[in-house]
């Protein structure tokens, strides 16, 4: 243990967490009309936008839910696993990997499947398949599905070694193993039991008290984040989320880590500041994901309209590559080369978009003439 360092699950009193109800209720109350709003939005937006947008923000937050720590997953992979899931036409266009698979099992079973109760087995199905790409290790093996056993020495989320030969800092210490089991035990009888508090506070506390527990020996945090975006989905009543927590998360990493490390250690359990963090965090999920959805819905009416006015195969290439975020001026070089056409095609091509409004030429005439693209009703 650390000589000076106090962890609230050393209190005579954990797990019974304090809050200040008077200072989430604003939050709270601003969490469920920006929430109600969105869902309205969606409502209105038809089967395929809101398959689209349910993809989309569910690939984001498998994506982010690693990257927040440090494991990068290519999108496309991710998006074709999860459109097999859902079972969308994307479905199987990108080659299976296993860690990408497993990551994409454990976002989806968490809100598809949150009538389930939340048990150990399920939550070791999601650790095996969390790892199932894992190579064993001789210097670290990982224990997988199963509670950790400190067999190597006690749990500690540790920075790396300072500049200048100083130690590394231990953020924080787990409980010791053998207290892991009846804290599981009393975690997941509290989850499964439901009702109170409001819906996403509750989900705070659960990630907080999960990644305190810290019961596996790698992994807390994804499936962490998994029994949050789990406990959002119960009080949501849905299966379908339109946004991603964890991309939230991973766009304020450091104040993540910060505020979890601030709210662990001490001789208090109030945990209030770090649920209006987390509060906060949801806030800025479900902007994120209005300016999305708005994106996604301008995408796709954009391409409704084009079904009365077709374009050839190459405009279409080349328009899908815009509304994916086109960096630079559109030039006659630029579409010959994408489309593998002669730069005559690739001027009548343009010439036509030109005078449909779809691209609009810059100041610069003859050669050094420069498009740029117009999306009608978006952003150009």
């Amino acid at each position: 243990m650390n000589v000076g360092a106090v962890y609230i699950w050393e209190l005579p009193d954990w797990p019974r967490f304090q809050w200040d109800a008077g200072r989430l209720l604003p939050a709270v109350a601003d969490a469920r009309f920006r929430h109600g709003r969105f869902l309205g939005t969606m409502a209105a937006a038809g089967l395929e936008m809101r398959q689209e947008t349910e993809l989309t923000a569910t690939t984001a937050d498998a994506v982010a839910t690693s990257a927040i720590e440090g494991e990068t997953l290519p999108p496309a992979s991710v998006r074709s696993s999860i459109a097999r899931r859902l079972g969308l036409p994307e479905g199987g266009v990108a080659p299976q990997d296993s860690q990408v698979e497993g990551v994409a099992e454990i976002v989806l079973d968490a809100t598809r499947n949150f009538r389930e109760p939340l048990t150990g087995e399920r939550i070791f199905g999601w650790h095996r398949a969390l790892f199932a790409a894992a190579k064993p290790s001789a210097e670290a093996p990982i224990d997988v599905g199963r509670w950790r056993t400190d067999a190597r020495g006690r749990m500690q989320v540790v920075s790396s070694a300072y500049r200048g030969g100083k130690p590394p800092r231990v953020h924080f210490e787990a409980p010791p193993a053998s207290r892991v089991p009846a804290g599981m035990s009393q975690f997941l009888a509290w989850f499964n039991a439901g009702g109170e508090p409001d819906g996403l506070v509750r989900a705070g506390i659960a990630h907080l008290w999960f990644v305190t527990i810290h019961p596996l020996d790698d992994g807390n945090g994804r499936i962490g984040r998994a029994i949050a975006d789990m406990a959002i989905a119960q009080a949501e009543g849905a299966e379908q989320r339109f946004y991603s927590l964890s991309s939230a998360i991973l766009r304020q990493r450091r104040s993540y880590y910060d505020t979890l490390e601030r709210t662990q250690k001490g001789d208090q359990l109030d945990i209030t500041l770090w649920l209006l963090w987390f509060l906060d965090c949801h806030k800025r999920a479900i902007e994120h994901a209005e300016a999305t959805a708005a994106q996604v819905i301008t995408i796709a009416r954009f391409w409704a309209n084009l079904e009365n006015h077709p374009v050839n195969e190459r405009q279409r290439k080349v328009l899908g590559k815009l509304l994916e975020g086109w960096e630079g001026l559109v030039t006659t070089r630029k579409w010959a080369a994408i489309c593998g056409c002669s730069a005559d095609s690739a001027q009548r091509d343009i010439a036509d978009l030109v005078r449909r409004g779809l691209l609009v030429p810059n100041d610069k005439g003859g050669r050094s003439t420069g498009y740029v693209f117009h999306l009608p009703g978006g952003h150009g």
